[in-house]
This record gives C-alpha cells, structure tokens and sequence, in this order.
C-alpha cells in the first residue's frame, strides 16, 4: 500500500459547497460475487466459527471484521473488494451467524475474538493481510492490530468506535436521543421507569432472563433503536432486522453483554495504544452525520495514528450501506 501521511479531508466543512453523490449502491460497488470456499473453524472446546473465502485465491490477503459485536458477516461484503485482485476472509464471530453455539456468551470477550482472528490467519498460513472493519468491526481491528502489528498490513475502517464509556451513554442513553426522539421513544420506553437512568444495565437483565419471550422483546427494542439511527434517511429494510427475532437476540445479547463488561479492556484502550499501530497505513471513512458512532471519535483517533488519511463523507451517516461510504472504502480498496 502507497505510505499515507495524515491527510484530512474536510468534505463537507462549512463554507464548502458539495455536490450529493446520486450513484446508487450498485454503481459504486463490484457485482456480486460467490464464495469459492467456507468451512468451520474449532476455537475452543465451547466455539466453533464459520468462515469464508471468496474472490481471487492468491489475491492479496484481507480480512473482513463485522460489526456489532454480534452482527455477523454478509454477503454483500465481498463486494468492496475488486474479486480478481482481493482474497477476502469473512468469518462470524464467536455466538453469531453461522459459528456455535448461537448467541452464547461464555468465552466471548474481545480477547477471545482477537486470537480467534489469529487463527484464521494460522489456518490460512498468511504472514500478513490487510484489515477492513467498521463500527465495532473498527474497534476489533485496531485492538487485533495493537495486540499483533506485525501481521497488519493496513487498515481500512468506517464509522470508528472505541467502545469507550461516553460513546455508549451517547448512543444508548442520552445523546443520539435529541436527534432522533421518534425512534429513541419505544426503545426507552420499553424499561421500567424507575430503572430509565441506567438502559444498558436494563436491557442486559432482560436479554439474560431465562424467559425467551422476555429476551425477544427486548432485543426487538434494542435493535430497531440502532437500525433506526444506522443510515442518514432511514431504511424501511434495516428496521425489518429487528422482525427477526433470532438475528435480533444474537444480536443484543451479545452487544450488551460486551458493552455491560466495557468490552472486557481498560477505558480509552484504543487510544491509550495507539502507538503500538501508528506506522501502520490507515483510511478511516467517517460519515459525517454518524448517529451511532459521532465523528468526533474518528477525529481522536486520526490525530493519534500519523499514517491515517481521514475522509470525512459530508452526505452520510453510520452505515456501509450509504452509496458515499461505499464509495470511500471502494476507492480505499483500489488504492491498494
């Protein structure tokens, strides 16, 4: 990858006068493409994790970090990727997806999703490939890349998040709140008056209860909230992930459970790192308008790593789904 140099570009600052992108999503990605292999990965005696390959074989080397946690990865993944130039790794991380046992929590914790990326690596038998996360696949990344830097050629990272104490009171108690109220009412709501100052302990209480119907109302709840707030105009499709209501639990229970526990890491650990990375080339595509996870973190984080490029996307909000986010990380993966 060409060496990066901070550069910063303001899309979108004020006085500026730009253009909204019209392209749709799939004028900007790469057609569709299948996976050439997948398989299931033993990492523990309790953990089992679905991977899989698709794109070029002896392409250059990238892994793929979804977000959540608990998301898990999708198809439409591969299509940042030129498939004759990328070998692209996806895989689901521990309780979600396709990996076993299905949205369980125990010997799940950041650590654990570290050396299961290492594995993959192992099990591949790769030296060294590129980094591609965002949201919470932003978070996992850098802290793989902080805890083996060697075996990181570059990141490329969207809608960054560190997980710290202020970016979760933001989002899931008071903050995005004010923006988007409408969306903020039912998910609060949902909680008990006399426990409302504190959601996430709320939630975590409900989507642990040993009464499944209790789990799946509040993990409803949980996820419309996000999927409400991931996209600059709101998507009638995001808000349909929360009617699955087993995508749904997998999803909250295991976001809450890292976000009840701090994601198991000091407060501030990205940053309180970031030396450990900041040789590594770095893209970091930030939506301006990003709800869930603010671009003040991107900002932060930028002026800590000296090899990032920040580009800020002045039409957009959380999701990789937005045709300008889309379009920075597809010229961020041609740029290689």
């Amino acid at each position: 990858m060409k060496k990066r140099h901070r550069k910063q570009h303001h899309l979108g600052s004020l006085g500026t006068v730009m253009s909204i992108n019209t392209q749709s999503i799939d004028d900007v990605l790469f057609p569709k493409t299948e996976a050439y292999s997948k398989g299931m990965l033993t990492v523990s005696q309790r953990h089992t994790i679905a991977w899989e390959c698709s794109g070029n074989p002896d392409g250059i080397p990238v892994i793929v970090i979804h977000g959540g946690p608990g998301g898990g990865s999708q198809p439409s993944y591969r299509r940042y990727f030129d498939p004759q130039k990328w070998n692209i790794i996806q895989f689901d991380q521990r309780g979600c997806g396709q990996s076993t046992p299905y949205a369980d929590l125990e010997e799940n914790t950041t650590m654990h999703l570290v050396s299961d990326i290492e594995a993959l690596r192992e099990h591949f038998g790769i030296d060294t490939w590129h980094v591609f996360g965002g949201s919470w696949g932003s978070t996992l990344a850098l802290i793989y890349g902080q805890n083996h830097p060697e075996c990181v050629r570059s990141f490329i990272l969207r809608g960054i998040f560190m997980c710290r104490k202020s970016e979760l009171h933001w989002f899931y108690q008071d903050g995005a709140s004010h923006v988007f109220p409408d969306a903020f009412e039912p998910y609060f709501n949902h909680i008990p008056e006399d426990e409302q100052d504190a959601l996430i302990p709320a939630y975590y209480k409900r989507l642990t209860d040993d009464n499944i119907e209790v789990r799946r109302a509040a993990a409803k709840e949980w996820t419309r909230w996000e999927m409400a707030t991931s996209r600059l105009f709101p998507d009638p499709s995001y808000l349909e992930k929360a009617e699955d209501l087993d995508f749904a639990v997998a999803f909250a229970r295991i976001e809450c459970h890292y976000f009840i526990n701090a994601i198991f890491v000091e407060e501030a650990y990205i940053l309180n790192h970031s030396q450990i990375i900041e040789h590594i080339p770095a893209v970091i595509v930030q939506g301006r308008y990003d709800m869930v996870c603010p671009a003040k973190s991107a900002w932060e984080l930028h002026k800590k790593l000296p090899s990032s490029e920040l580009i800020i996307v002045p039409d957009a909000g959380h999701s990789m789904g937005e045709v300008s986010i889309a379009k920075s990380l597809v010229d961020a993966t041609n740029s290689i």
